[in-house]
């Protein structure tokens, strides 16, 4: 058996027995691989490719310790979990709050550190100097801020720009719909004026966008650099102490942007000034609230109630709790001294800056260049810790939606979201929302806000009323008419208006301290000392018009108004006879009267001796008989049973006619309705006199609008009687006056007065409010209310009722038109109607009897056409035919049996009367009458 030999990779060294040999080995062998250990780490070092990242950081500020650490736990990540041939390599400037020494510090990293890529600013004019840095060097610059609106040539001046933050425009919508859900009409803007310019754009923005909903800025208070003051706190409660004097009302603040120091002071004096409680409300812009988390709870109090805004970001991912637990731990070994340790919205985006920057080295290969890294870096499209990032135009492509918070206590609380197009929504996505589209009117919040003064009551964003400084109410003291408005020295003001007014506060739900100032100037006066705050507002019966609307703020109109004229009435009219009945009344009446008298002679003529004769004879005595009937004094006798029953219905129709005519015509002569020979036209055509009220705008508008001359314009300065005194000594042929005053003067002086048409509207009378005022707003709804519930009516009655002769007097009496006796008229003309026809068709059917039964003795001649018609007409006029000589002869007897045969028929049964018809004339021999 062949013997095996293992060869072990170190030889076994017995233990009695060493060479010297061993023993020299691992002294000639250490330096060998020290040599090879060195060699093989300056090989790896040679192949690494290294990217060089400048940031330029104000170092000493929340913000810029945040976005600091961000940087370099985005860079250690990066480093620790990639390949050992790329590397990243940060180097920091800090150029304080110095733009220019940012551009200096971006020109040194450029060129001493070589850096490929700049990251910072925290202000946009830092970022526009080094982004003109950036262009010259060709060096891409990712800023960490936006301008509130971008400006259009940014894409060609600064190719090399790109901005890691959103615009203000979502912003300023966001805070203008908050404006507009809680209908406060004037706001004030605050923002710390920088050393190179301030928060000038955001301000315009918000300007912008309030004025689409119906508010706009009533005060701007600019402060300027928190480092610039010697004595902060002196200096804004005197800036504070100027808002109040020069009576700015509105008590709604909006923060724009302010360092974290400015805003400890200001709401700090603000909450001893009382600016910050009951009735007023707050909103930080994103700026303001991205420090609320490194604010102590101290200062977290004294901002107690404000609204904030910031840009929505998750943290529930797992990304994020990675990262936040390292912020945390770095961030308080490093800055222990501050309060909280919690990361905001910049250092989240600090972050995805290396993010981007890493996936575009990534797509850059071995190929370095600036401008390949630039094309990279816009064409990136992740999910970062801030949101989506994607670029358009230099500028992130996604518009974020954004937070509503309320500080509550020490601590703040998410109450909603916005998004850019559905606005207030509970959830932070677009597709979850179910809200209303982009342009529609915006809802309210959907959480409960504490408000200032740990109040849930939604703040009237105005300086309101109190018992220390009450609202100061102007009323006119210069009236004509004291039914509306009486202000005498010493007294309270007494009249419609005055107690509208009262019964305006009982409907409030919150007290009102004010006292009424006695305005002794004019109408036009009162509004103005409104509009520049001498008054709270103005009490009494103001005309709306627009250009009062551009000063103040009216209320809703508790009384028409409009212009209209007056002047004397005319006397009675020698027609007045005719006036009860309309003109197409009295045409159709006299048209059915001739067409009666017609029917009731055809009836008649041929059996009654009455209406026999000559025909004029006829012919009067119709018309006597049809006339007498509408008095009912007819005495001739009626012998056709039709014209019974035609005369039985006319009678009718007269006495309908006789008690209407009789009735209207009392009416109108006990209720004379006043009217005027004068119109509009004809006054200002022929030169007349008009009179107005000086303390109104009616003398322009009769100048400007109705084109009367001045020199026919009359003045009156004292009350209403005056009108009268002016009227009687013939001074004015007619006056102007508002309906309302025309209403109270007609009631006063209804006999001799008439109003003329037409009347030109106006705005109503309404209470005045300075501009903006919530008040205005909560009296208009009161109004509504009264109108709604009747109070409103019932108080106009009690003031304004006029006695009942006026109310008779101006009682308008219309003539009685054919639409009320149509029917009665189309039964009167229908029954003679009928009654004609029956009685024609029967004399047509005798008359062809007659013609039959002489047929055979007439002569060839008589049986023409013509003939037969005069034959006709002579019967039916005279009611007998001619007899033809050879028939004269014929004998009694036949026409005695002819007689019998047609009273056996009992078609032709007639009356008595009738039947005396049929007996021979014996006046006429050679004739015979007929039926």
């Amino acid at each position: 058996m062949k013997k095996l030999k293992i060869q072990l990779p170190f030889p076994l060294i017995s233990v009695n027995k060493i060479s010297t040999s061993y023993l020299l080995f691992p002294l000639l062998s250490v330096p060998f691989l020290l040599f090879l250990i060195h060699g093989t780490e300056a090989a790896n070092i040679k192949n690494v490719t290294e990217t060089r990242i400048g940031a330029i950081i104000d170092a000493n500020s929340r913000i810029g310790k945040e976005q600091k650490t961000a940087l370099e736990i985005a860079v250690g990540n990066f480093n620790f979990n990639n390949s050992r041939n790329q590397k990243l390599s940060l180097y920091f400037q800090d150029p304080g709050r110095e733009p220019f020494k940012a551009a200096l510090a971006a020109e040194e990293l450029i060129k001493k550190k070589k850096v490929e890529v700049i990251v910072g600013m925290d202000s946009w004019v830092k970022a526009a100097l080094v982004a003109d840095v950036g262009t010259q060097a060709q060096i891409p610059i990712l800023s960490f801020v936006s301008p509130a609106m971008t400006p259009p040539l940014a894409a060609i001046r600064w190719p090399f720009l790109i901005r890691m933050a959103s615009n203000g425009v979502e912003q300023m919508r966001c805070i203008s719909a908050l404006v507009q859900s809680y209908n406060w009409r004037r706001v004030v803007a605050i923002y710390e004026d920088g050393t190179y310019g301030g928060d000038s754009g955001n301000l315009a923005l918000l300007s912008e966008n309030l004025q689409k909903v119906g508010s706009q800025i009533e005060h701007s208070l600019v402060l300027p650099p928190f480092s610039s003051l010697s004595d902060p706190k002196r200096f804004i409660q005197e800036k504070l102490r100027k808002l109040i004097r020069t009576g700015i009302q509105s008590r709604v603040f909006i923060l724009l942007k302010l360092s974290p120091p400015m805003t400890i002071h200001l709401f700090r004096e603000a909450k001893e000034m009382e600016l910050v409680g009951r009735n007023t409300a707050w909103i930080l812009s994103d700026s303001i609230t991205s420090y609320l988390d490194s604010f102590n709870h101290s200062v977290i109090s004294s901002m107690e109630g404000a609204l904030g805004i910031k840009e929505n970001y998750s943290e529930e991912s797992s990304s994020y709790s990675k990262f936040y637990a390292q912020f945390r731990e770095i961030f308080l070994s490093r800055y222990p001294n501050e309060d909280e340790f919690k990361p905001g919205i910049h250092a989240l985006r600090a972050y995805d800056s290396i993010k981007a920057i890493e996936l575009a080295m990534k797509r850059t290969s071995n190929r370095r260049s600036e401008k390949l890294l630039l094309r990279n870096i816009l064409s990136i499209n992740f999910n970062g810790l801030s949101g989506k990032i994607s670029f358009k135009a230099g500028e992130l492509n996604q518009t974020q939606s954004l937070r509503i918070v309320n500080v509550v206590g020490k601590k703040y609380k998410e109450i909603d979201f916005w998004l850019p197009k559905s606005g207030f929504s509970k959830t932070p996505s677009e597709g979850e929302n179910s809200g209303a589209n982009d342009g529609e009117t915006v809802k309210a919040l959907a959480g409960i806000v504490i408000w200032p003064g740990n109040s849930l009551e939604d703040p009237k964003g105005w300086a309101m009323p109190t018992a220390e400084k009450p609202m100061k109410i102007g009323v006119p003291v210069r009236t004509s008419f004291e039914e509306f408005v009486e202000f005498l020295s010493g007294t309270r003001p007494t009249g419609f208006c005055i107690d509208l007014f009262d019964e305006v506060l009982k409907s409030l739900d919150y007290d009102l301290p004010y006292e009424f100032v006695p305005h002794s100037g004019s109408y036009d006066d009162l509004i103005f000392y409104v509009s520049n705050k001498t008054f709270d507002a103005a009490v009494g019966d103001i005309t709306i018009l627009a250009e009062r609307m551009e000063l103040v703020e009216f209320t809703q109109p508790f009384a028409e108004s409009g212009l209209s004229m007056i002047a004397p009435a005319k006397s009675d009219s020698e027609w007045m006879f005719m006036k009860p009945f309309a003109p197409e009344m009295w045409v159709v009446t006299v048209a059915l009267f001739i067409y009666t008298m017609f029917v009731v002679w055809f009836l008649e003529h041929r059996s009654n001796p009455e209406f026999r004769g000559a025909l004029k004879n006829q012919i009067s005595t119709a018309l006597w008989f049809t006339f007498s009937s509408l008095f009912f004094a007819h005495r001739e006798r009626i012998y056709s049973n039709f014209t019974r029953v035609v005369v039985l219905v006319w009678l009718f129709l007269v006495f309908i006619l006789t008690s209407s005519y009789t009735a209207s015509l009392s009416s109108l002569l006990t209720v004379k309705e006043l009217e005027s020979n004068l119109n509009i036209e004809s006054v200002r055509e022929r030169g007349s006199y008009v009179g107005c009220d000086n303390d109104s705008f009616i003398k322009n508008y009769l100048k400007n609008v109705l084109t009367f001359k001045q020199e026919q314009i009359y003045i009156l300065n004292s009350s209403e009687s005056s009108y009268v005194e002016e009227f009687k000594n013939k001074r004015i042929d007619a006056a102007f006056l508002e309906v309302p005053y025309e209403n109270v003067f007609l009631n006063k002086y209804c006999k001799g007065y008439a109003s003329i048409s037409p009347t030109y509207r106006f705005g109503g009378f309404g209470f005045a409010f300075q501009k903006g005022s919530p008040i205005a707003a909560d009296f208009s709804r009161a109004i509504l209310n009264l109108s709604e519930n009747g109070k409103l009516t019932s108080l106009e009655t009690s003031l304004f009722s006029s006695s009942s002769e006026c109310n008779a007097a101006n009682t308008k009496i219309e003539s009685l038109s054919l639409h009320s006796f149509w029917g009665i008229y189309a039964i009167s003309a229908a029954t003679s109607t009928l009654c004609f026809l029956i009685f024609l068709l029967r004399l047509l059917k005798n008359f062809r009897h007659q013609q039959e039964a002489f047929r055979d003795h007439a002569t060839p001649g008589r049986n023409g056409t013509w003939n037969k018609t005069v034959g006709l007409a002579k019967y039916f006029y005279k009611g007998e035919v001619d007899i033809p000589r050879s028939f004269r002869s014929t004998s009694t007897s036949f026409r005695a049996e002819s007689l019998n045969q047609r009273r056996s028929s009992k078609w032709d049964y007639v009356s008595h009367s009738d039947i005396q018809e049929d007996l021979p004339d014996s006046s006429s021999a050679d004739k015979i009458e007929m039926l």
